[in-house]
């Protein structure tokens, strides 16, 4: 069976699509099979599912897309984790009873978190939710800006989290969104910090999962 994650946070805006496509492409990367599973209504990383087929008609597409309502995604995930290696669930900004079948059937939370202290905040209820399920969350700093007193104090106050904050941090570039509206992940193409960045950060999620 192959490895659930689930990417998941309760305020919108912190770039939880962007992070569930570039995981996905890292996982490629890496040689595995990958499938993605978008359980928000507003449906954005499907839009960049269809955006990346359109790029290439002619190829075979390189991952499985699936849709799923909060509700059927343990069989959805269930099915896909049976011929994937990977499979990783999308979900809608909220933190209550919606999102914890989500949780439930993943082997990893992973929460994007951007560089500030609404956000942060806001990052308690998913990862108390992921607690109550018995889930490792990692916290993702994303967005990041470096030398800034404003990401040193969010990387910190991060600390005092009851979860794992992974050691790659994902910066504030422009690439991400560039490489999104493309239907591609910012690991694609010439080597750029962000591609480091991305492959970074998967191998981190890949080791998590392989010692849990």
């Amino acid at each position: 069976m192959g490895s659930v994650i689930t990417v998941a946070q309760q305020k919108g805006g912190s770039g939880k699509t962007t992070l569930a496509a570039n995981l996905a492409v890292g996982f490629l990367r890496q040689g595995r099979s990958v499938a993605i599973v978008d359980t928000d209504p507003q449906g954005s990383l499907g839009r960049w599912f269809m955006t990346r087929i359109e790029a290439a008609p002619d190829a075979e597409p390189d991952m499985e897309f699936a849709t799923s309502s909060a509700w059927g995604i343990t069989y959805e995930t269930r099915k896909l984790a049976r011929t994937h290696d990977v499979v990783i669930v999308d979900t809608p900004p909220k933190a209550d009873s919606d999102l914890r079948p989500a949780l439930r059937i993943a082997d990893l939370v992973v929460v994007p978190v951007s560089m500030s202290h609404v956000d942060l905040w806001a990052t308690e209820g998913v990862i108390d939710l992921a607690r109550r399920e018995g889930k490792e969350a990692l916290v993702v700093l994303n967005r990041a800006r470096a030398n800034t007193r404003l990401g040193a104090d969010v990387a910190e106050q991060a600390q005092t989290l009851m979860a794992r904050i992974a050691a790659t941090q994902i910066a504030n570039r422009v690439i991400y969104a560039e490489a999104l509206g493309q239907g591609r992940g910012a690991a694609e193409g010439a080597r750029t910090p962000a591609r480091d960045e991305v492959d970074a950060l998967t191998r981190e999620v890949a080791d998590l999962l392989e010692t849990d």
